[in-house]
Parts: structure tokens; sequence; C-alpha cells
């Protein structure tokens, strides 16, 4: 135990830089399919909280499920801007920074309302990046059906 504390003291005199990535560790793994997820996942408790409930329990379910995917949204969308995406990926697709910007406001509005509208839009706008992510990748986006119950699409690559 003692031998610990000083091998930890000294650890810690240490000089360290902090890296940042979307897992500590420059891995170069991205992926816009997580936030697709979590967009349709946003949908489709909106549309169940549409739905006429009484039982107090199930509404407070639904609303932490989409508050949670709302920020699994925001987190990952993040990861792309800072850790992904790069000055030239701006550049060959103006609208990417703006796009970022709106759809990371309509992932908090899609969590503060319970708006089918504002959930639809959202998706549409996480897709619409999947798709310039996958370009940036030199792949061709394409979308297939998500068979989930929103009857969505995911964009994919060929």
């Amino acid at each position: 135990m003692f031998l610990m504390k000083i091998f930890n003291s000294l650890i810690n005199l240490l000089p360290s830089k902090p890296i940042y990535a979307h897992c500590d560790i420059p891995c170069g793994i991205y992926d816009p399919h997580q936030a697709q997820l979590a967009a349709h996942t946003v949908l489709r408790m909106t549309s169940l909280l549409n739905e006429e409930k009484n039982d107090m329990h199930e509404i407070a379910r639904l609303t932490r499920v989409k508050e949670k995917h709302g920020e699994i949204i925001e987190e990952e969308l993040g990861t792309l801007e800072i850790d992904y995406f790069k000055e030239e990926h701006f550049k060959e697709n103006p609208e990417l920074e703006g796009l970022l910007k709106k759809t990371a406001k309509l992932s908090v509005k899609a969590r503060q309302e319970v708006s089918m509208e504002v959930s639809q839009e959202l998706l549409k706008n996480v897709q619409e990046i999947a798709e310039i992510f996958w370009k940036t990748k030199g792949l061709e986006p394409i979308r297939i059906p998500s068979g989930y119950p929103t009857e969505g699409e995911i964009v994919s690559h060929k």
C-alpha cells in the first residue's frame, strides 16, 4: 500500500498533456450511426408521448429516454465536429457548420417539447450530416429502410 502511494505520487509529478478524441485514443474510427439511431429514438419517444397516456410513470420513462438520446445526438455531433471534420471538409461543404449548429439546437428543442415536427426535422438534419460524412470519406451515401417503428431510413454507404 505504501509503495503504491509513492508510485502514484511519482506519476503525478510527470508532465502530462491532455489528448482530445471521442475515446481519448486517436483511433480514427468515426461513424454517424449512433446519432441517427438516437434521432430515431427521439422521434419514436415523441410519437409515444403524443399518444394519450394517464400513467405518469410511463410518461416519465419515455421522457427520460428521449432526453438521454437527445444528449447522445449532441455528443456524437460534437465529436464529429471537433474531432473528425477538418477545415477542408467545411470548405467543401459550406452548409456543414451551420447544419451542425442548427441540429444541436434542434436536439435541445426536441428535448424541451413534444413536437413531431421538431423531431422529424432533427432526424432529417442528422441524416444530412451523415450523408456529408460519408462523402468526406470518399464513399457514396445511400439510404436504407431502418426497420424501426419510425418507418424512416438510415444513411449508410456503398
